[in-house]
Order: C-alpha cells, then sequence, then structure tokens
C-alpha cells in the first residue's frame, strides 16, 4: 500500500509544480485562447493543464518501474511503451487542439490511432464475465471492442468537462472507489499482474487530478483542456480493460451473484455522469443534423446552470452521483447483501435528485418571500 501512496504522492507533487510552471509560461507567451460562445468562464483562461498532468504521469510511471512491488507490472515492455505512447499522442494532438481548434475528425482519429497502439500491443479486452463463465471472442472482435470503448471513454470524459474542478474531481471520486474494487479483487484472486496494473494506473490519475485541482477550483486559473481531459479518460478506460477483459469471474466468491458483473458494472457506474452526457450529446446532435462532435452549450452541467445552480454546486452534484453510484456498486461486492447496496443507491439518489432539482437560488427566493409574509401576518 505503502508504494501506491508513494506514485500518488509523486503524481500529485509533479503536476502541481509543473502546473504552476505551465501557467507562468501561459502568461508570459499570452497562451490563453479567447472565450467562445458555449464556455461558462468570463476571462480568457489557459487551457494547457494536461501537459502538467502529463508530466505527473510520467513521473509517477518512472517512480513505480524503480519500485520491486511493480516489477511484474512493467515485466510486460511492449504494453507499457505502448501505454506511455498512447499519452504522448494525445498529449500532442490535444495540446495543438487547445491552442489551435483542431478539426472534430483530426482529434477522432487521434483516439483511434492511441487505442488502437493500445489493443495491438496486448491491452484489450479478451474475454467478458457472464456469470461463472467466460465470453471469449475473435482476436478481430476483441480489438474493435476495445478500441471503441477507450475512444468512447475518452471523449465521455471530454465531453463533460466544461466546469471549475468538474473532471479532476470526479476522477478523484471514481478513481478512488475503482483503486478499493482492485484491492478487494487482488485479496479474493492474488496478486494478478493485471489487476495490480489497474491499480497502479487508477492511483496515478487520483494524484494527478489532486495535483491540478487547486489550480483548476473555480474561479480555475487554468483549464486542463482536451489534453487533460482526454488522458485521464484514456487512463479510466486502460484501467478499467485491464480488470474487465481479463479477470475470470469464477475466481470470485461464488456467494456474490454480482461478483461477476462488478468488472462491469463498477467502470461503468463510475462513469455514468459523463457516459450519459456523452449518449444525450451524439443524439441531440444528430437529430439537429450536426456532427456528433460539434461544440454545443446543451451539455448536463450547462443544464445545472441555468436550472439556478451555480457553478460550485453544480460541480457537487455531479461529485454526490459519483460518489453515490460508485459507493453502492462498492457495497455489493463487499457486503455479500443487496440490502445496504439498495438502501445506498435509493436513498442517494434520492439525496441527489432534490439537490439537483432544487438549486439554493430557488430556496433563498423561497425563503426570502416567506420572510417577507410574515410580518404582514402580524
Amino acid at each position: 500500500m505503502l508504494a501506491f501512496v508513494l506514485v500518488a504522492a509523486v503524481a500529485a507533487g509533479v503536476t502541481a509544480v509543473a502546473s504552476f510552471a505551465v501557467l507562468r509560461l501561459s502568461r508570459r507567451f499570452q497562451l490563453a485562447p479567447e472565450v467562445r460562445e458555449r464556455d461558462v468562464h468570463e476571462t480568457p483562461t489557459p487551457r494547457l493543464g494536461g501537459v502538467a498532468m502529463c508530466l505527473g504521469l510520467f513521473a509517477a510511471l518512472w517512480i513505480a518501474s524503480r519500485n520491486d512491488e511493480f516489477g511484474f507490472v512493467f515485466a510486460n515492455g511492449a504494453q507499457m511503451w505502448a501505454l506511455v505512447g498512447a499519452c504522448l499522442v494525445i498529449a500532442v494532438v490535444g495540446v495543438l487542439d487547445d491552442l489551435l481548434d483542431l478539426d472534430w475528425m483530426v482529434k477522432l482519429g487521434a483516439q483511434l490511432a492511441a487505442a488502437g497502439l493500445l489493443a495491438w500491443n496486448g491491452l484489450q479486452i479478451v474475454s467478458l464475465p457472464f456469470g461463472d463463465t467466460l465470453i471469449v471472442g475473435s482476436p478481430t472482435v476483441n480489438f474493435v471492442l476495445t478500441v471503441f470503448l477507450i475512444t468512447l471513454v475518452m471523449n465521455a470524459v471530454n465531453f463533460v468537462d466544461g466546469l471549475d474542478g468538474l473532471v479532476a474531481g470526479v476522477a478523484i471520486i471514481a478513481n478512488a472507489a475503482f483503486f478499493l474494487y482492485t484491492q478487494l479483487l487482488s485479496a479474493q484472486t492474488g496478486n494478478d499482474s493485471s489487476i495490480t496494473f489497474a491499480a497502479l494506473i487508477a492511483t496515478i490519475v487520483v494524484g494527478m487530478s489532486l495535483g491540478f485541482l487547486p489550480f483548476n477550483w473555480h474561479r480555475a486559473r487554468m483549464f486542463m483542456g482536451d489534453t487533460g481531459a482526454l488522458l485521464i479518460g484514456l487512463l479510466m478506460a486502460v484501467s478499467t480493460v485491464s480488470v474487465t477483459g481479463q479477470l475470470n469471474p469464477a475466481q470470485l466468491d461464488q456467494k456474490l451473484v454480482l461478483a461477476s458483473f462488478i468488472p462491469i458494472i463498477l467502470p461503468v457506474a463510475v462513469l455514468v455522469v459523463p457516459l450519459a452526457d456523452f449518449t444525450l450529446a451524439v443524439l441531440r446532435r444528430l437529430r439537429a443534423g450536426k456532427s456528433p462532435f460539434e461544440a454545443d452549450r446543451k451539455h448536463l452541467h450547462h443544464r445545472l446552470l441555468d436550472m439556478g445552480h451555480s457553478p460550485v454546486q453544480a460541480v457537487t452534484i455531479f461529485y454526490l452521483w459519483t460518489a453515490m453510484l460508485s459507493l453502492a456498486c462498492l457495497l455489493v461486492f463487499t457486503t455479500q447483501s443487496y440490502l445496504w447496496p439498495a438502501i445506498v443507491a435509493v436513498s442517494g439518489g434520492v439525496l441527489a435528485l432534490l439537490v439537483t432539482m432544487t438549486p439554493v437560488v430557488r430556496v433563498r427566493r423561497w425563503l426570502g418571500r416567506k420572510t417577507q409574509q410574515e410580518p404582514s401576518q402580524v
């Protein structure tokens, strides 16, 4: 466990220091783009925070490679170099997009290339757990499915990146939950390399996000841009594929009826908000006869602002939904009972729904009217 803490600390520290340096350079060379119509912020703000996060990632990977506890994870050099190469592809294209606003087809091509590089080097779904059996697909099907899922998650995370601290905070909650899940899996199945690899990636994402969040909290001094959002999406997809596609459900405690589905349920649960936003955005744009990747101002976070929520309140709502879903899934795995997960899911869902539907500004207006009416009744 100390090895994971060290890796997270390095990722956070390097990201924080690099963020400060990138912010200074961005201001010095005036690299803050003009405010777009769909943007929530009002003043030009640098969008190169993803560069600092990428440096934090590479520093953490280097430290991990020097630790004996992760030795068997780095034994497969092809996969690790593929991961580094994929992250570099995303970083380069992300920086160019944050500076030059590239065409969506160029960005999609880079995402497919990064996902393809990972899948080609063996980091792909080889099977899907279903009950106590494994559904094994053909190499071609596995390759295509892996590339599709990685690209989907990257875009889902990137789509939801529209408010200060939103993606960084959601990434911390989701990856912390996923890390706990990998430790529970490891206790049942042994120190499997794919599980440890997934845990390492989740730890690094938490560290990167913690290091960047102080610069990105409302009012943000710097954004992570497409570079950071796509990088987080890529890493989350990689950790998910590493576990979901290679875990044998027969190794799990058969007393847990849903245990074999947890590798699928948890990743979907922690990403349900960005995936929902992505799905709604694609359907909305296709219905309007537009490209599914053409930006607009109708994302879920935009709708929360239009309802009357402040930016901080809207971000907190995303945090609440992510935490509730992650906790409910973890309880399914740990309690061997459906009661507590159901209680958490229902009560948390009701609370999250109430907070979502009742912006603080409406409550203040109601209390204000109540206060004005009471003296007249005396």
